[in-house]
């Protein structure tokens, strides 16, 4: 009727196994999604019933000037020795004078993203080119470790040591020497900063941190911003569950990169997304960010998806793990008191000091977005000094603010705060922002 102890041990250690493998195939099967969500990472030679699209072979100076627009591209070295690539548009399609100073605008983009994610949709429909034909000087970032930036002054991508970053480091080193490079160029003292998803992360950390690289910024548009992910709704929250095994499990699919170009996602792509399943592959896009069909152009889904994925490391996923667990915008836990003391000089990973930040920010979050969560955004409000407009846009999930069909109306309210804070010469009214409404 009872068993010994050392069965009832035998039992316990077998059903832990048990529980173990079941999370381990758990982890599996949420990891299939994403990479499913991922099939159409470059390079792919058989798109889906759409036919090639041309636009999937170009890089991101080939989209530009292809549409008509001038290109500048630079290479920019940070403080640890990093090359990030940088593109610019200079001025629009239209300009009349080429040599006439206009306001520099910098866009960043998000996790797992690159410079493109600004540039892939028609050129009146994306946020890079209307900015450059309303009379801005865009320039447009990339992270280190993403397809433009895989240079290093001493490492190569074959190199461990070339993948040991988070976004703490873009923060820290990214954020302010492209930026600074962008002032400099143009001989500017300030501009303003688009960032998406990540890229409001790492403007929110350098921001509360750094009060002289503060005065750069005139005003910071923050789309779908990241200050805490506890109540995130995506599929993604199961994987942060196993943050005791996820570094494992990442550096099994894609050692010290994560979601690289290779062979098995090709194969995902030819496997999963040919013509009978291309509604399953838009679903995953909708399982991992929000369901937003209204939004989405089927029709650029190739585009999209050539280009993203562009790639970040390991560790920068565990570092959002972290944050989903720990509900805190806080650096990259290196999981004991030691190491973190090491880092730090302190025995816990620190917390950004966002309420510190006082440069103007304008804030537009999806009410339908699955990643950077209304409860998160509306959480982290209160923490900011100088709000200086909020919208949230109700049916928006989080890969709307750069790809949505209705996104040109964010992109409009982006330019009439602008236009208000400027009041150039070239502007010829001033316009009062109101709220971003969404028919759907």
């Amino acid at each position: 009727m009872f068993q010994d102890a050392a069965s009832s041990r035998d039992w316990s250690q077998g059903d832990k196994m048990a529980r173990i493998a079941d999370d381990v195939l758990h982890v599996l099967v949420i990891f299939s999604v994403i990479l499913t969500a991922s099939c159409f990472s470059p390079p792919i030679k058989r798109l889906w019933s759409l036919g090639e699209d041309p636009e999937v072979h170009m890089n991101a100076t080939q989209l530009i000037t292809s549409k008509g627009y001038p290109c500048e591209d630079y290479t920019v070295k940070t403080d640890d020795g990093f090359l990030l690539g940088v593109q610019r548009i200079p001025y629009g399609r239209n300009a009349t004078s080429h040599k006439d100073q206009r306001p520099a605008i910098f866009l960043q983009h998000g996790l797992l993203s690159a410079s493109t994610d600004w540039i892939l949709n028609l050129a009146n429909e994306s946020l890079a080119f209307i900015l450059a034909d309303a009379g801005f000087d865009v320039w447009l970032g990339n992270m280190r470790g993403n397809t433009y930036s895989r240079k290093h002054v001493k490492y190569t991508p074959d190199d461990d040591e070339f993948w040991d970053f988070s976004w703490d480091e873009m923060a820290k080193y990214d954020l302010p020497a492209m930026v600074t490079f962008a002032l400099n160029k143009t001989g500017q003292s300030s501009l303003y900063y688009v960032g998406h998803s990540q890229g409001t992360a790492i403007a929110f950390a350098h921001l509360s941190q750094d009060q002289e690289f503060a005065k750069k910024v005139k005003t910071f548009f923050a789309l779908a911003p990241v200050v805490t992910l506890g109540h995130i709704t995506s599929p993604i929250k199961y994987l942060a569950q196993f943050d005791d095994i996820i570094s494992a499990m990442f550096r099994i699919f894609g050692v010290d990169e994560f979601l690289p170009n290779s062979w098995w996602l090709d194969w995902l792509a030819s496997f999963l997304c040919d013509k009978s399943t291309e509604k399953y592959c838009e679903n995953m896009l909708f399982l991992l960010v929000g369901f937003d069909p209204v939004q989405l152009n089927e029709t650029r889904l190739p585009v999209y998806f050539s280009h993203t994925p562009a790639g970040t490391s390991t560790k920068n996923m565990v570092h959002f793990a972290q944050m989903v667990n720990s509900n805190k915008f806080q650096a990259y836990d290196y999981g004991n008191p030691d190491d973190n003391k090491q880092q730090y000089n302190q025995p816990t990973a620190p917390v950004y000091p966002i309420e510190n930040m006082t440069t103007p920010v304008a804030l537009f979050w999806g009410g339908n977005d699955w990643l950077a969560d209304p409860t998160d955004v509306q959480a982290a409000i209160p923490h900011l000094k100088n709000v200086v407009y909020n919208s949230e846009i109700k049916n928006f999930d989080h890969m709307d603010f750069i790809w949505g069909k209705d996104a040109t109306k964010l992109y409009d309210q982006i330019i009439k705060i602008i236009r208000k804070t400027e009041l150039v010469s070239f502007y010829h009214s001033v316009f009062e922002p109101g709220p971003v409404v969404i028919q759907h």
